[in-house]
């Protein structure tokens, strides 16, 4: 297998993601990128091709931490250095798997040495390795939080520490951020994206000559990759000089007051929250005129700039798409008057031929936002296809007849958090009681594997009573490894929450299903606030169809809520034996994650679906096989109207769950909500309710 990357000139399209990606590695101040887009749209192909066209770093011999010789870092672990010459290598790539745990990324402090022998025995992370380098985080959106702002806080910052029970150890750690994702797989919390200092959307094209382009050589690139990298050696290097000189010229930019009230101007315009949007701006605008060869910042800068730094920061709610109206970004940057450029005494061209003349076009200077006319504008985020149920069926006899078009959902609301009773231990999150890695001290154990959490009272506990037969003399505590304790916490874990939602005939009346529609909205921003997992069941006519299997994105059931239409009969026994099939599916994909079942219905049920049988009958014996496997579940009721006949409540007692209504699904109605909960749980069923605590 060859080593040799796919060159970076040689991508098709995706001007915008190179464009973001030189400007890092122009000025990594500018604060990374994060590529959303759909699979196979060359993200990480980019990403690892970038490091060939980084300049060489000189480091000090035998560091570990990659310390420059003209300047090593005075707090570096393998310090003092004396002064002496470097060693010159490439820039590295380093690449943080999703699954790594906090000491593989910071690294990893030996306590157990630190604490018999009062030696910082520091093993070096991912961070160390990416100094004066990349550091790419493919998926980031599936990292856990923590690991994302201790990264994130790292490239802030330029430091990486690391303090472990009063230990502690600094490093530098300046790296160039580069962050992919797929949204169809979940969003990052907003506060995390605005860490991020620009973000891409990319999209495959639908250029049929583009893609045949892409195939040829993509091949080509696979049956001989270093006599392809050949062929793209001279577009490399000149693009690798160009990058040289952008970086010395970087210093010369001037970045006007007009170029400073334009993007202020921006930012103000478009209700940007905080001030980090108008600082990466400016750095980004001025990389721009780097790169371009000049030493003033034009409007054209700034228009670009805010084309990269901006959409990601004006989500009002996760369910928003990032994007950015380009017909206002003009109307406020016109009323500023045109620039006259200063002449340049040896202007740069506006970018080297970055493909060889190929068919994909451009060039390597600043092209406009979403990918220029080979790949036309990116879509703000991939919508998801329309799912089965909502293709029109058959009209269905009874209560609703045939199918009504979909209503939209009544405004969301706050709503009361439902969490799962008992202790898990699954992915961190923000809902149910679980044993976590990070949460409050609750105990001690002797340590499993390798020490992560040091007890320090239990491990001097468990010491204490050796130090005489181990021959301590001195005021040091003599502690061997048997001593060691890990500390247990509790935390708050991430559940997977299914919603089972009645879309019959009975559910049709618009502003009840506008109602219900809101509440389930409302259910699906609570799940995204404690990083859960979401799926979603319809039932109507004759059937129930899974609508959106077990996802981390909110917003793809979001988009299939809003899509749903209702009518037919009311098969409520095939909606929950639907969930049960999904449950015992994702129960074994992932033993961990603890259910969470939301079913919305009226309680209705006139149809036995496929199964035949009596409605009503076949509702409760799915509703016991559920409680029966310590499901924690909660019925919705949506009945309404002065009469009502408590056909839901009669399915949460065959749930062993509690019923709440969609007004008091609601936080301001709190008291009557934990009674129900209360005498819903009993003694034998608690450890499969649902509790419910105020968000």
């Amino acid at each position: 297998m060859s080593n040799t990357h796919f060159p970076f000139t040689a991508v098709v399209g995706q001007d915008d993601l190179r464009l973001a990606l030189l400007l890092n590695a122009v000025s990594p101040a500018v604060g990374g990128v994060l590529v959303r887009g759909e699979k196979g749209t060359a993200k990480s192909t980019a990403v690892r091709a970038l490091s060939a066209l980084l300049p060489h770093v000189d480091v000090v011999p035998g560091c570990r931490f990659s310390c420059a010789p003209a300047a090593p870092d005075p707090t570096c672990p393998d310090g003092p250095h004396e002064p002496g010459p470097g060693a010159d290598r490439p820039a590295r790539m380093v690449e943080l798997p999703v699954g790594a745990s906090e000491d593989r990324l910071v690294g990893a402090l030996d306590i157990e040495r630190a604490l018999a022998e009062g030696v910082k025995a520091f093993e070096p992370g991912l961070l160390a390795d990416a100094h004066r380098g990349i550091l790419y985080v493919d998926e980031v959106n599936l990292l856990h939080d923590h690991l994302v702002d201790v990264l994130l806080d790292a490239a802030a910052m330029g430091a990486s520490y690391v303090e472990r029970e009063g230990v502690s150890v600094r490093h530098a750690a300046r790296f160039l951020l580069v962050g992919t994702m797929n949204p169809e797989e979940g969003e990052l919390r907003p506060q995390l994206l605005d860490r991020f200092g620009l973000t891409v959307e990319v999209a495959a094209s639908r250029e049929p000559a583009q893609r045949v382009e892409v195939v040829r050589r993509r091949l080509a690139y696979e049956d001989d990759p270093a006599g392809f990298a050949a062929r793209w050696a001279g577009d490399e290097s000149e693009v690798r000089a160009r990058v040289v000189a952008a970086r010395a010229l970087l210093p010369q930019v001037v970045l006007g007051d007009t170029a400073l009230m334009q993007i202020a101007a921006t930012c103000a315009g478009f209700e940007v929250d905080g001030m980090r949007a108008d600082i990466v701006m400016a750095r980004t605008a001025t990389a721009l005129a780097a790169w371009a060869g000049r030493t003033s910042v034009l409007k054209e800068d700034v228009r670009q700039a805010a084309l990269l730094a901006l959409p990601h920061r004006r989500r009002r709610n996760p369910f928003d798409a990032p994007g950015l109206d380009e017909d206002k970004l003009d109307e406020i940057l016109d009323g500023f008057p045109d620039e006259e450029p200063e002449p340049e005494p040896d202007p740069e061209p506006q970018g080297p031929d970055d493909n060889g003349g190929g068919p994909d076009g451009g060039d390597g200077g600043v092209p406009p936002q979403g990918g220029g006319p080979e790949t036309g504008h990116a879509p703000d985020a991939p919508q998801p296809q329309e799912s089965p149920e909502a293709q029109p069926s058959a009209p269905q006899g009874g209560a609703g007849g045939a199918e009504q078009a979909a209503v939209a959902a009544a405004e969301p609301f706050r709503t009361k958090m439902l969490s799962v009773p008992g202790l898990g231990e699954g992915a961190a999150g923000r809902r149910s009681r679980a044993r976590t890695a990070h949460g409050r001290t609750t105990g001690a154990q002797r340590p499993r594997g390798q020490l992560t959490k040091l007890h320090l009272a239990a491990t001097v506990h468990a010491a204490a009573p050796h130090q005489k037969a181990r021959g301590r003399s001195g005021p040091g505590l003599v502690v061997r490894r048997d001593d060691l304790r890990q500390a247990t916490r509790e935390g708050r874990e991430g559940n997977l929450v299914l919603f089972c939602v009645d879309a019959s005939g009975s559910m049709a009346a618009r502003q009840r299903m506008s109602a219900v529609k809101g509440a389930v909205l409302s259910l699906l921003l609570d799940a995204y606030q404690r990083r859960d997992k979401v799926g979603l069941i319809t039932f109507r006519g004759v059937g129930a169809e899974l609508a959106l299997p077990p996802t981390s994105s909110v917003d793809a059931a979001a988009a299939r809520l809003e899509k749903l239409p209702t009518g037919g009969r009311t098969p409520l026994g095939a909606g929950l034996l639907k969930a049960h099939e999904v449950l015992r599916i994702e129960r074994l994909r992932d033993p961990s994650r603890r259910p969470l079942l939301v079913v919305v219905t009226d309680g209705r049920a006139t149809s036995a679906g496929s199964v035949g049988g009596d409605p009503r009958e076949l509702s409760g014996r799915s509703a016991r096989l559920l409680a029966a496997e310590g499901v924690a579940s909660v019925v919705v009721d949506c009945e309404s109207g002065p009469v009502r006949l408590g056909l839901a409540g009669a399915l949460a007692a065959d749930l062993g769950a509690p019923a709440v209504t969609l007004d008091g699904l609601r936080a301001d109605s709190l008291a009557g909500l934990v009674k129900n909960v209360r005498t819903a749980v009993t003694p034998t069923a608690s450890a499969n309710s649902v509790s419910r605590r105020a968000a």
